[in-house]
């Protein structure tokens, strides 16, 4: 048997020396967090614990974190033990690389010490807290664990904080603030909160598949060193963040590290969303249909390609405006293709029916109020319920992972004899859909006939004959 490589921790560093890593280049010791980031996902970690790791580098020690895991502490445990470092490679088609950050200088579990969290909101040297919750993660505990934070603070006399949602939520900062506001009883407290802290609006890109043992054993033979919290991601990242810090000199110190810095995040945001991520969700739920495992499995596929790309030219563009859309679109397109990514379709399928909404809905509404068309969107959607039997068309079942999965199958598996019901039944889940969409009912006879399509001959087909239909393929 052969013998396991040693842990990544501070101690074995210098093995990496000669390997091409990038290696952190800064003290640890003693540095005390000034980043208290809750959510201790794989986004995280390759965002912006990457551009808390370069202001580091720079010198600016202001910027170490306290890693907070918000539901499982497994992940907290394995970073602790290994000093709170972990590795990322970096890859496009051109080539890839690995870097070491050290940004994460403790971690720690909301579920098992929330005191603990509490006392590091509190902290003196506490500048700022993030976040990286995903969307069903915006709730009452989350609230409570912040509050009680801020009410620590305000009694200690101390300044407040900026406190950034990462989330793909737009508007998130805002949402995030009432969140708090909401769940605060004492006026003192949340007149404080809004006079002291600041919720800034910010957009997060970069594609970041899920940890996996692959991904471990592929850091051990670069590294010669086991990594448990490895990561790969691509090359490209973005981060983009309202002009609203607690100190005003974090929007000069930020702009140095690469963060884009604005007045009004919405044009990036929506972009991003209703793009980005709006034609990940219709892909996830297309190639899991068609049994296809990753997103790069599902573009190398061409009427998927052709899908997307028509989806997000005919529906989308129009209602977004950041320049030159036509190569932001293909550039996603061609992000998605990484050949070095492996980003799964059921991880990006995952909490469906909190994403939709957001991704989807606005560039409906807008291409209906507007007398557009809808095809690739009405498609779509027929897609995703036909995904919610967790069935595959080759007859493979799957876990249908939602906060609404009784629901959701509930309606799938009752009505799927019966297309128009089935969609009737979705569309009129105002959680996911909103109070609007239900009216049109044009939207919802074509999503029908698609629904129809796809049960009766399998997505592929219903594929081909969609794009067929409308445009002549």
């Amino acid at each position: 048997m052969s013998e396991l490589p040693p842990m990544l921790c501070q101690h074995t560093l210098d093995r990496l020396s000669g390997k091409g890593v990038a290696v952190l280049a800064y003290p640890r010791q003693g540095v005390v967090p000034g980043v208290v980031h809750l959510g201790l996902g794989a986004f995280n970690r390759a965002h912006q614990g990457l551009v808390f790791d370069t202001l580091l580098a720079g010198g600016d020690l202001r910027w170490g974190v306290l890693g907070v895991a918000t539901r499982s502490w497994t992940l907290a445990d394995a970073l602790a033990a290994q000093d709170g470092l972990y590795a990322v490679k970096l890859a496009n088609a051109a080539g890839s690389s690995w870097r070491v950050s050290g940004s994460m200088l403790q971690t720690c579990a909301a579920t098992r010490e929330p005191e603990r969290v509490h006392a590091a909101i509190a902290s003196p040297a506490t500048r700022w807290v993030t976040l990286t919750v995903t969307e069903k993660g915006y709730d009452a505990s989350l609230a409570s664990l912040l509050v009680e934070g801020l009410r620590q603070r305000a009694a200690a006399g101390r300044g407040g904080l900026t406190i950034a949602s990462c989330d793909n939520l737009s508007h998130n900062g805002d949402k995030l603030k009432a969140l708090c506001l909401e769940h605060c009883a004492d006026a003192a407290l949340s007149a404080w909160i809004m006079r002291e802290c600041r919720f800034p609006n910010s957009m997060v890109d970069r594609i970041v598949p899920a940890a996996t043992a692959a991904c471990a054993q592929e850091a051990a033979a670069a590294l010669g060193v086991h990594d448990a919290a490895a990561l790969v991601t691509e090359a490209y990242w973005q981060w983009v963040i309202e002009d609203s810090f607690v100190d005003a000199d974090d929007a000069r110190v930020l702009s140095a590290a690469g963060v884009t810095v604005v007045a009004d995040v919405s044009p990036y945001e929506d972009a991003k969303l209703r793009m980005l991520n709006g034609s990940h969700s219709a892909l996830a739920c297309l190639g899991a249909l068609m049994g296809l495992k990753t997103v790069f499995d599902c573009v190398s596929v061409k009427p998927l390609r052709q899908f997307i790309h028509q989806l997000m030219s005919l529906e989308v563009m129009p209602h977004v405006v950041l320049p030159d859309l036509p190569a932001y679109r293909d550039a996603l397109i061609e992000r998605f293709a990484n050949p070095q990514l492996r980003h799964a379709v059921h991880q990006i399928a995952t909490d469906s029916s909190k994403k939709i909404g957001p991704r989807w809905v606005p560039s409906i509404l807008a291409q209906l109020h507007s007398g557009g068309q809808v095809h690739h969107h009405a498609f779509a959607a027929a897609a995703w319920m036909r995904f919610c039997l967790g069935e595959d068309d080759q007859g493979g079942l799957y876990v249908i992972n939602d906060p609404q999965t009784p629901l959701l199958t509930q309606i799938a598996q009752s009505q799927c004899h019966n297309a128009q019901a089935c969609v009737d039944a979705f569309f009129n889940v105002q959680s996911i859909w909103g109070d609007e969409l239900c009216r049109f009912s044009a939207f919802s006879n074509e999503t029908a006939r698609w629904l129809r399509d796809i049960l009766a001959v399998g997505t592929a087909q219903a594929l081909a004959g969609f794009l067929q239909v409308h445009h002549g393929e």
